[in-house]
């Protein structure tokens, strides 16, 4: 066993360590793996994928802010069917966890692809983005409506043999009704939390920066509501949870762990840094190491107040 063990469980699912990186922020994988060794990664999280190809929005589509970043890229994706033929065979090759995030316009198209992905090698487990707009309830995110974001949570663990992951979103008046409501309806693990809404406005021609108008705020920006969500939520469900938000480095990281996140997951520092998820990895060993700490158990959730 190495020292120091930062193997870590989030719900069925066994990980070589914390570190996972973002839906939306690695690609495939493949797109970073000629300057990332990716079998050293703790899993990574597919670009969410839809029933059919989506182009996503028109640009401009992200926008840098202080201290983060502003997307609306639109979740455009290849498709559940190219995924399969295309972007799979290569993943499954990898010694890392590979976790599908999905996303549907309805109820029953989330249900449609998790059957898509049943009994499919090579897929770890599943993320259901309910950030999305619900077409049939006039717009509204799934994500929004604890009600609603319960039928998404078991429409898919009907679907599904995998461990199922529900992204949460921030953009609710209180995140612990949603995630009780979707423990209850049969979640495995929570990931919190997704972008924060915002938008950005060119002073010059009087116009909003994105195209889309509005768009997801993420980065170092929204890090200490995230913990704070994170924080709130670990103490209001039974089901462990992964934290992320504005995490660049191991430090980042170290708080979600201690505030009784199970795993974390980067995403902008990405973009800044393609090596930010390994030098996370090393920096929690080497934090282990000064602090004479053999397990990360030692570290989750040992925040005192």
């Amino acid at each position: 066993m190495d020292y120091p063990d930062l193997r870590t469980k989030i719900g069925p699912l066994q990980l070589k360590n914390p570190v996972i990186t973002a839906s939306g922020t690695y690609g495939y994988g493949r797109e970073y793996s000629s300057i990332v060794d990716v079998n050293q990664l703790g899993g990574i999280v597919v670009k969410g994928i839809s029933l059919k190809p989506r182009p996503g929005n028109p640009p401009p589509r992200i926008v840098e802010t202080p201290c983060g970043m502003l997307n609306a890229i639109g979740l455009a994706n290849v498709g559940i069917e190219a995924f399969l033929k295309e972007k799979l065979p290569w993943l499954r090759k990898l010694d890392t966890a590979v976790i599908a995030n999905i996303y549907g316009h309805s109820i029953e198209e989330y249900g449609l692809l998790a059957a898509e992905l049943r009994g499919v090698e090579g897929i770890s487990a599943i993320e259901v983005n309910i950030s999305c707009p619900n077409v049939e309830r006039g717009g509204m995110a799934f994500g929004t409506d604890p009600g609603v974001a319960a039928q998404v949570t078991e429409t898919v663990r009907k679907n599904t043999d995998k461990p199922t992951i529900v992204k949460l979103s921030p953009n609710v008046t209180d995140i612990r009704e949603i995630a009780k409501a979707v423990e209850m309806a049969g979640a495995d693990v929570l990931s919190l939390t997704n972008t924060l809404t915002g938008m950005a406005v060119d002073i010059e021609r009087r116009r909003p920066k994105l195209a889309n108008v509005s768009g997801g705020l993420s980065g170092p920006a929204i890090r200490p509501v995230a913990l704070f969500m994170v924080y709130q939520v670990v103490r209001s469900v039974r089901i462990p949870v992964i934290g992320m938000g504005g995490i660049m480095n191991e430090r980042d990281a170290l708080e979600f762990l201690i505030a009784g996140a199970r795993a974390v997951q980067v995403g902008t520092a990405n973009f800044v840094d393609p090596q930010a998820p390994i030098r996370i990895i090393e920096g929690l060993k080497d934090y282990c190491r000064k602090n004479e700490i053999g397990s990360l158990e030692e570290i989750i959730g040992s925040l005192q107040v």
